[in-house]
């Protein structure tokens, strides 16, 4: 396995990234995996070595580099602390739909410039807060991303103009969110509506809730559930095996 710390091109600077990938001479597909509010630590290094160990190229960016390099937090982040909610708060602040849009086709780019990496479709995975931005990608590159998975991903749906599910019509990839049952950021109500418009969408996906808290997919977290996160896990490698290794992005 062949880990890199790099420092890529993003839309409005340069960001760190890890990429990990297989020690392989044939081109492979890509997956761009999206960190959630607390930003890049070990356990997204580790997911990122497991799913690179399945056959693909991972990059896993700092989101947040308008604001900080990586780590983003100066101190321990606890989410039931008022000091970590502001920091993070701080770090989501640039992040409205065109800078996420912006920012996943610079990653694309990226990859899709990369000679061990192949010309076929990629994808893009988001957790948390990162949940809405692969809904974006798909968005912004529906010629090269064929697959995007979100989970416990908030703010998917809401009334405002901004709501990220109306960029669905610009989505060709096929999509998969896996959503938490106790979960403030979408909540059984906001989960309806975002079922009612995927429905109304031209475009395949699956769409299922976790008796779980969330958070739930990631190790060290207070809420961390090991087996709905192997079978979260396991969603998204049937997914990724089935679109980028077999499949074309829909015409």
């Amino acid at each position: 396995m062949i880990e890199q710390n790099l420092e890529i091109p993003a839309a409005d600077g340069i960001t760190e990234a890890l990429l990990v990938r297989p020690d392989s001479s044939d081109p492979l597909p890509a997956v761009i995996n999206l960190t959630d509010g607390l930003g890049f630590r070990p356990a997204f290094a580790e997911q990122s070595k497991r799913i690179a160990e399945r056959g693909y190229v991972v990059l896993t960016p700092n989101i947040f580099y308008r604001i900080s390099k990586s780590p983003v937090f100066s101190f321990e982040p606890d989410l039931a602390n008022e000091r970590t909610r502001e920091r993070m708060a701080e770090l989501r602040g640039p992040l409205t739909l065109a800078p996420m849009e912006r920012d996943g086709s610079a990653y694309v780019d990226f990859l899709a410039s990369q000679p061990f990496v192949g010309g076929g479709p990629m994808g893009v995975i988001g957790f948390c807060f990162a949940g809405k931005f692969a809904l974006l990608v798909a968005a912004a590159r529906p010629d090269r991303i064929a697959a995007a998975a979100s989970f416990h991903g908030g703010g998917l749906f809401t009334d405002t103009v901004d709501s990220p599910h109306i960029v669905l019509p610009r989505v060709k990839a096929r999509l998969y969110f896996g959503h938490a049952s106790n979960d403030a950021g979408m909540n059984a109500e906001a989960i309806e509506k975002f079922e009612w418009a995927l429905r109304s969408w031209d475009g395949s996906y699956e769409s299922e809730v976790y008796d779980a808290k969330h958070g739930w997919m990631i190790p060290g977290a207070r809420v961390y559930d090991p087996g709905n996160a192997e079978r979260g896990f396991e969603k998204l490698m049937g997914l990724l095996d089935e679109t980028l290794q077999s499949a074309e992005v829909r015409p």
